[in-house]
């Protein structure tokens, strides 16, 4: 079983404000398993009962649109903890979350979370501040598809990409999209991602390595973003 304390996702989440009493009695019940690449951790409409925990790897959170295009809202990294909003609401995810790469996860029960929630003052203000943080998040993203053209939003992406979760030692982007991953990311069709791709690339501003991306003048990059 592994030690809850030193657990990098107690580092940067809401758990960080939980003792170690708490922390013995949350690696009694939490249940950790491995989420191929592919694999749901959890999907839309789903009743979660409780949150999940990303030891290791990168997911997407995802809603399907009414035309069936998968319109990704977020990527989330080790670290960071999922389904506290359907959690406190007591409603049904309204996302779907699923593995861009293997990862490992950890689940806790409701009835444990809650307990914390509770009677720790700490850890409930650091739940609120996160749900807070995504909500500010969500609205960004609606105002940068409302008044950013699809050139300025995969600019954007791109460098949220690299400074995000990093480069690969040849120098491309360590979290490789598929087309049709990244056009559902920046809100629109898979042969216009493609398309605007080609014409960074033919402008030297990006290189693409086969299916994955290079940044090659990220200051160009970041005037487009604007």
């Amino acid at each position: 079983m592994g030690k809850c304390e030193q657990c990098i996702v107690r580092q940067f989440s809401s758990l960080k404000a939980l003792g170690k009493v708490e922390l013995l009695k949350m690696a009694e019940c939490k249940t950790s398993y491995t989420i191929k690449k592919g694999e749901p951790i959890f999907e839309e409409g789903e009743i979660t009962n409780g949150i999940y925990c990303i030891k290791e790897g990168i997911c997407k959170l995802s809603k399907l649109s009414s035309n069936g295009k998968d319109q990704i809202v977020k990527l989330v990294k080790p670290g960071d903890l999922l389904g506290q909003r359907s959690m406190i609401s007591e409603e049904p995810a309204n996302l779907s979350a699923v593995a861009l790469e293997d990862m490992e996860v950890c689940f806790i029960p409701k009835n444990e979370i809650m307990q914390f929630f509770n009677h720790n003052n700490d850890f409930s203000m650091n739940v609120m501040k996160t749900i807070c943080g995504d909500l500010k998040d969500a609205d960004q993203h609606m105002v940068n598809m409302a008044q950013k053209n699809v050139k300025e939003r995969l600019a954007g992406t791109l460098i949220y990409l690299e400074e995000t979760f990093g480069i690969e030692s040849d120098g491309t982007l360590r979290i490789q999209l598929s087309r049709e991953e990244l056009s559902g990311m920046i809100g629109t069709a898979t042969e216009s991602c493609i398309r605007l791709l080609s014409e960074l690339n033919k402008s030297d501003i990006i290189e693409l390595v086969g299916k994955k991306i290079k940044i090659k003048d990220k200051l160009k990059l970041q005037r487009l973003s604007i």
